[in-house]
């Protein structure tokens, strides 16, 4: 076994790796960039070295630079994580080349995974399932639209070297190939670097189902189960579970010696997931092989009992695999969600800053906790949002979705804003309690994932809160004064009653006005010019308990100066103070001829040049932030008056970018 590995990545997987090394007595080595000088991974490494710049190229994506490092401090072998440089083949050679171990397959196993179309041929050939298509080198748009046509449709376009869901087109009729393939292409283009295409019949309100496979360096091959990841918006995942409430007995056997004749027929070694789309009647194609260990990969683990990147360590350092097929086992089931720094209600746009709080249930047999930050940690417009993996485990689906909902309830993240809550109406959806969500339905019906407005009562009890705080706040400012005095009594008190306290809210764009009597617990608030009587309110230990109208409430509840959570036990409700709205509001004012970065961001298209005529809706510029590109459109008619940045700048968030006139 090793006893010193570097880590080529950051953040959640980083610190994965670095936990199962130091249980097995492994000195670990990380590597940082400029942005990450302060992370966690960084502080948990056994020592850490500066690569680099912030953006991913200039420091993550330097496999010459962290070979160097891996050289220097006498690491015996590379893990590689996840994202970056995990599933490129030049790297996993220069590795090797430098007389280090790689910890995951051959860059020739890559290479044959490395184009969708070669893979796709290859597992034909080993008689895997896979989709009818076309994945010709032929890329003539006269060619591909008559071999589209004999497809049949719909079909689906796909990037031949991509991945993350980018150069993908849904067509469901002649007449819209050719504009799709222009598109897709210029994606394809943009983000790998090759335009070429190839095309496969698309499967309705399909199933997506993977195979964790492992091989080792003696020929032996076998899976780890399946896990299910059918939730998904615009191709990305968003819950993942095992096992898969879909596959029956014969199917999943089915599945399982498939994965694993992909993994020989490309003389696979180290993890690796064999991923399958699966029909409503059961029938299943192969997708791609990901070459790498995935983010889901705790389910399988929390099924298992087994450490997957001790698995990998065995493997990479010479030894055989732990266990044969018939032996690995299976029990219970567990499910897991990711908590980002996105806005559900903005489009899920990525966030970034301060995570100014980051609460998260405790870890136990039944939840784990996989995260790369801490309270306090800053979340950078560098890398991936993800804050942390929420993974729960119990005896049936039932329970381990009981266990998710109430293990979401215990979280809260404040400063960027989260999808905490769009979590936790997706694991209560009919589509998924009943196991019958496909790919595409998060997208077809996102509506009914998003934020509802705050009820009546919880937007009470938001209030209560608050009043509740603030009177701490006035014990505190009043403590040592004579308790007798009637001025150490800050209760508002006016002649024959007790004084109103106005309370602005902002729930989104929408603002609350609440008017607030009394003191002490006992409270009559108006609230859209009703007024309901409030008595007995209790704050302690983040539970909130009163009596509206006469009925006892109790709920979840967080109150500080800048916000307020209520949570219900079944939604939440977080509100902004009237100054964090008014900042906002401000911010927003008088911008109808102002197109602003809405994070911070690296320019990467301006489409647009002063002079040009715009209509609204039109795309001017294109940022990138977060692996995520954002289109920046007018917002209004007109023409652009100026631009103030050019392709490549770096931009905080409300910078003005370009300026309209008529």
């Amino acid at each position: 076994m090793f006893s010193k590995i570097l880590i080529a990545n950051r953040g959640e997987i980083a610190c994965r790796v670095i936990r199962t090394a130091r249980r097995l007595g492994i000195r670990t080595v990380a590597v940082f960039s400029d942005a990450d000088a302060d992370a966690q991974h960084v502080r948990l490494a056994d020592e850490a070295h500066h690569i680099g710049g912030p953006r991913p190229q200039d420091s993550y994506l330097r496999g010459d630079a962290i070979i160097a490092v891996a050289q220097r401090t006498g690491a015996q072998a590379i893990h590689p994580g996840y994202g970056f440089l995990s599933e490129n083949a030049g790297f996993a050679d220069a590795v090797a080349a430098a007389g280090i171990a790689f910890i995951g397959p051959s860059g020739a196993s890559m290479r044959k995974m490395g184009s969708k179309a070669g893979a796709k041929e290859l597992m034909h050939a080993a008689g895997v399932p896979v989709v009818p298509g076309y994945t010709g080198e032929d890329q003539s748009p006269d060619l591909l639209q008559r071999e589209a046509d004999a497809i049949g449709y719909p079909l689906m376009i796909k990037a031949a070297h991509g991945g993350g869901g980018k150069g993908m087109r849904i067509v469901r009729e002649s007449a819209e190939f050719a504009p799709m393939l222009e598109s897709c292409q210029r994606e394809a283009a943009n983000a790998f670097g090759r335009d070429r295409v190839l095309l496969e019949r698309y499967v309705e309100k399909p199933r997506h189902v993977e195979i964790q496979v492992f091989g080792d360096g003696f020929g032996n091959a076998i899976h780890l189960n399946e896990r299910e990841c059918s939730a998904q918006r615009r191709y990305q995942k968003v819950l993942e579970e095992s096992p898969s409430p879909f596959l029956t007995g014969d199917l999943r056997e089915a599945m399982g010696a498939a994965a694993v004749l992909a993994a020989r027929a490309i003389d696979y070694v180290n993890a690796g997931t064999v991923e399958f789309i699966v029909g409503q009647d059961g029938g299943f194609y192969f997708m791609e092989i990901n070459t790498r260990l995935q983010v889901e990969h705790p389910v399988t683990e929390e099924t298992t009992g087994l450490d997957l990147v001790e698995w990998q360590l065995r493997v990479a350092a010479g030894e055989p695999l732990p266990l044969a097929q018939a032996d690995v086992p299976r029990h219970g089931h567990a499910i897991e969600v990711r908590l980002y720094a996105e806005d559900p209600d903005a489009g899920f746009l990525p966030g970034s800053g301060t995570l100014q709080a980051l609460r998260l249930p405790a870890p136990s047999r039944h939840v784990r906790i996989d995260s790369g930050v801490i309270e306090g940690d800053t979340v950078s417009i560098f890398y991936d949002p993800m804050i942390a993996k929420l993974i729960v485990w119990d005896a049936d689906r039932p329970r381990a979705l009981a266990r998710l909902r109430e293990a979401l309830a215990g979280c809260e993240i404040a400063g960027p804003k989260s999808n905490i809550g769009f979590l936790e109406r997706l694991v209560r959806h009919p589509a998924v309690v009943d196991a019958s969500i496909d790919t595409g339905y998060l997208d077809r019906h996102l509506d009914e994932f998003l934020a509802p407005a705050g009820t009546d009562i919880t937007l009470l009890l938001a209030a209560v809160s608050v009043r509740l705080l603030a009177q701490e706040a006035d014990a505190c400012a009043a403590a040592g004064h004579d308790p007798g005095s009637p001025w150490a009594i800050a209760d508002g008190w006016r002649l024959g009653h007790a004084g109103a306290r106005r309370l602005a809210f902002a729930d989104g764009d929408h603002r609350i006005d609440v008017i607030a009597h009394g003191h002490g617990g006992s409270y009559r608030i108006e609230l859209d010019g009703a007024c309901h009587e409030v008595a007995a309110a209790r704050l302690l230990d983040g539970t909130l308990s009163a009596r509206i109208d006469g009925a006892m409430r109790r709920v979840g509840a967080l109150a500080s100066a800048e916000r307020v959570l209520v949570h219900d036990g079944e939604r939440r409700l977080q509100l902004a103070s009237v100054e964090v709205y008014r900042r906002g509001a401000e911010a927003g004012a008088g911008g109808e001829h102002r197109i602003r970065a809405p994070m911070p961001g690296r320019v990467v298209v301006v489409q647009k040049l002063p002079g040009d005529a715009v209509g609204v809706g039109d795309v001017v510029l294109v940022i990138e932030a977060m692996k995520m590109e954002l289109a920046l459109k007018a917002p209004r008619d007109g023409v652009v008056a100026e631009v103030r940045v050019v392709a490549g700048d770096f931009v905080e968030a409300d910078a003005v970018l370009a300026l309209l006139e008529d």
